[in-house]
C-alpha cells in the first residue's frame, strides 16, 4: 500500500512577542523581549544555561505564563485560547521525549488525536506519520522500551506532528542522543520543516547545530536577546561579544580537527 504523505506549501504561523517578561520572585528569566518571527521561519534560540531560552519558548504554548507582555500566534493572543486547545495546535518536542511507557507506539503517536476526540482515521494517520519519520510500520505495535533512543525521538516528532500543527517548538530535542544519531535526526527534521511548511523554534546549547539547522539565530543572555542574525552573519563576526563567544567553540573545534588531520598526514609521509 502506498501512503500519501500530507504536505503543504503554506507556511506555519507568524509569532509576535511584545514586551514579554517572566519573573520568579527576584529573578527575571525573560526581560522585556519584543520579537517578530516570520511565518515559515526556522529560528534557533542559543545561549548559556539560565539565559532564558526555554522559558521564552514555553511562554509561546503557555507552559509558562508571562509576568507581563503579549504573545501572539498569527495575530491571536495566546491568552485568549484555552491552554489545552492551544497546545493541540502546536507541536512540542523536548529532550526527554516523554513517551507513555504503558502505551504502544501507535497510541503514543495518536494521543493528541485521542484527546481532541478525533476517532476516525487514527490508524491511517499513525501509518502516515511512521512513514514520514522513516520508521517501519511494524513499530506501531511495539512499546517504547523496545525502541532505541533515536527511534523514540522519531516517535516524539511523529506525535508532535499528529494534529497537523503549523508551529513546532523544540527544546533540546536531540541533546540526549549520540552524535551520529543526533546529526541524522537533525537533518531529517530540517527536511520535514521545509516539506510541511512549518514555523519552527528550537532551543539548543549546540551552536554548530543552530548554524546548520536555522535560518535565523537569536543569542540570549540574562533574559535578553543580545544578537539576532543569520548563520552567515554570525560566522562573519561583528554581531556582539555574546554571539562571538558561542561561535568560537565550533570554530575552534573545526580548527583543531584540521590541525590533527595535517599532523596525521605529515606523519604518514
Amino acid at each position: 500500500m502506498t501512503l500519501m504523505i500530507s504536505t503543504s506549501s503554506a507556511s506555519g504561523p507568524a509569532i509576535s512577542l511584545k514586551n514579554v517578561r517572566r519573573s520568579y520572585d527576584a529573578v527575571t528569566a525573560v526581560d522585556d523581549v519584543s520579537l517578530e518571527i516570520a511565518a515559515g521561519s526556522f529560528v534557533a534560540l542559543v545561549g548559556l544555561s539560565g539565559s532564558g531560552k526555554s522559558t521564552m519558548l514555553k511562554m509561546i504554548n503557555r507552559l509558562v505564563e508571562p509576568t507581563a507582555g503579549e504573545v501572539l500566534i498569527a495575530d491571536e493572543d495566546v491568552r485568549a485560547i484555552d491552554p489545552h486547545v492551544l497546545r493541540r495546535r502546536i507541536g512540542y518536542v523536548f529532550q526527554n521525549i516523554g513517551l507513555f511507557p504503558h502505551m504502544t507506539i501507535s497510541r503514543n503517536i495518536a494521543i493528541g488525536l485521542e484527546l481532541a476526540g478525533e476517532k476516525e482515521g487514527r490508524s491511517e494517520r499513525v501509518a502516515e506519520l511512521l512513514e514520514l519519520v522513516e520508521l517501519p510500520q511494524d513499530m506501531a505495535v511495539r512499546m517504547p522500551h523496545q525502541l532505541s533512543g533515536g527511534q523514540q525521538q522519531r516517535v516524539g516528532v511523529a506525535r508532535a506532528l499528529a494534529t497537523r500543527p503549523g508551529l513546532m517548538l523544540m527544546d533540546e530535542p536531540f541533546g540526549a542522543l549520540d552524535p551520529v544519531t543526533r546529526d541524522s535526526l537533525a537533518g531529517q527534521y530540517k527536511a520535514l520543516h521545509e516539506k510541511l511548511g512549518l514555523t519552527t523554534i528550537i532551543v539548543t546549547h549546540d551552536m554548530a547545530e543552530a548554524l546548520y539547522l536555522a535560518d535565523r539565530i537569536l543569542v540570549m543572555e540574562a533574559g535578553q536577546i543580545k544578537a539576532d542574525a543569520t548563520p552567515t552573519e554570525l560566522l562573519s563576526g561583528g554581531v556582539g561579544d555574546e554571539a562571538e563567544a558561542l561561535v568560537a567553540i565550533p570554530r575552534a573545534q573545526a580548527a583543531h580537527l584540521i590541525a590533527l588531520g595535517q599532523t596525521h598526514a605529515e606523519q604518514e609521509t
